[in-house]
Parts: C-alpha cells; sequence; structure tokens
C-alpha cells in the first residue's frame, strides 16, 4: 500500500531564521494522525538561514540522523564531538544517556537538510556522533545505503536500531526496483518521480512524503532527474 503525503499538507513552521516543515508531529504541530510510522519518530524538512541555527540542547535515547541536503551545518557536543557536515554528506548521533549539542548553519548560504530520527532498540547507551561523506552522483543501480542498524553493513553509519536509510540520485527515465525489509517512508527531496506497486501508481514532487506497507518492493520511475530518500524501518 501506498499513501502519499503531499509537501503543501505537511505541518509548517516559521520562524525567520527556520522554515520548518514537519512529515509527523514535532514541537507546536500537533497532529494525533501524524505522530509516527513504526519506530520513525520524526522526519523534518528544514531550511537554515546563513549565521542561525539550534543552540545547545539536550537528547536522549533517539537515534537522530541529518542528511544535508546544501550548505553546511556545524555540530559541537558536551562530549567532545565537534564537525562540519557538508552537501552529500550525513551525520549520525546516538544520544542514548544523554547528550547536549548544538547545530549552526556558519556559513553565508542557506542550509537544507532533513532531520530524522528513530527509536533506537537499546537506551542508555553511549552517545556517539561520526558523519560521512557518500556518492553524490548519479546511479541507474540501487541507491546508495548511507545508515544502517545491521552489522554486516560496514560501509554504512551505524545507528542502534534495525533500520536502513537509502538516498541517491537518478536521471530521468531510470528505473529502480527497490527491495523493502519492514516498511518505508520515501522522500521527495528533489524533482519528480513514480512510485508503483502491484496496484497503485502514485506521483511524487519535491516535499512529498509517502509510507509504503504490505509489500516487499517498490517500482520507482524518475519522471525527471531526482534525488530520493528511503527509511526502511520496523513497525515497531
Amino acid at each position: 500500500m501506498i499513501t502519499h503525503y503531499p509537501f503543501d499538507q505537511l505541518g509548517k513552521a516559521d520562524h525567520g531564521w527556520l522554515k520548518a516543515n514537519f512529515h509527523f508531529s514535532f514541537a507546536h504541530y500537533y497532529n494525533p494522525k501524524r505522530m509516527d510510522f513504526g519506530v520513525l519518530r520524526v522526519v523534518n524538512d528544514d531550511a537554515v538561514s546563513a549565521n542561525t541555527g539550534f543552540s545547545a540542547h539536550p537528547h536522549a535515547n533517539m537515534e537522530i540522523i541529518t542528511i544535508v541536503r546544501s550548505g553546511a551545518v556545524h555540530h559541537q557536543d558536551n562530549v567532545g564531538n565537534k564537525g562540519v557536515t557538508k552537501a552529500g554528506e550525513v551525520q549520525v548521533m546516538s544520544a542514548g544517556s544523554g547528550i547536549t549539542h548544538s547545530e549552526y548553519n556558519l556559513t553565508k548560504e542557506p542550509l537544507t537538510l532533513y532531520q530524522i530520527w528513530i527509536q533506537p532498540n537499546k537506551q542508555n547507551v553511549a552517545p556517539r556522533w561520526e558523519s560521512q561523506l557518500f556518492p553524490n552522483t548519479f546511479t541507474d543501480n540501487d541507491l546508495p545505503l548511507l545508515v544502517s542498524g545491521y552489522a554486516e553493513d560496514k560501509k554504512a553509519l551505524f545507528i542502534n536500531q534495525q533500520a536502513r536509510i537509502f538516498g541517491g540520485k537518478i536521471k530521468k527515465g531510470t528505473t529502480l526496483i527497490h527491495k523493502i525489509t519492514h516498511q518505508a517512508y520515501i522522500l521527495a527531496s528533489t524533482g519528480c518521480f513514480e512510485l508503483l506497486n502491484s496496484s497503485q501508481l502514485v506521483n511524487m514532487e519535491k516535499g512529498d512524503g509517502a509510507e509504503i506497507t504490505q509489500t516487499k518492493e517498490i517500482t520507482i520511475t524518475a519522471k525527471s532527474d531526482c534525488e530520493i530518500v528511503i527509511i526502511d524501518v520496523p513497525t515497531n
């Protein structure tokens, strides 16, 4: 089953320096029908103005993934991690037993990113942070694996959950068949593409989201050059 969530139906917040689009209930946006998707708790599509950002704040027992789409995010935390994650890179933070961090756009350019929260399968682990650059070229094969909680996925960033996040670019006219382990949430980062299962055809445009349930694969056809993120997560 494919359940489509167009960009204009997402929750919205405009704080001037931060423009946020919420796929699930977050902060002052509350929608009882959009609380989570299995262990996927948050997907925020954020744009952060130059020389602004999120001051130091705490987290605990959450796997927090940031996919930087343009610009760069500067991270610093109270356990000694400090780094810059640029467009095409991904950072993960296991909040675990507790961590306080800040995230700033210290450049002169706008920062756009996906912020993704996944509930962990282990509580109170030691907090950790890391980032990694992934291929940013077009693929006509499988989307690159960015994040995984499976030990065999050694090239992906690790999280404490049996989940995977794929992401990458495909050219107009390309068709991919993507296998699904649990259930998947698909994001249209740029461009437009079609999602097809055995009985449904859904058109996805920039900013849209879609839940994929009760199926083991989905066919993706790019109607323009596009960038896609797929979050495959357990139901609980």
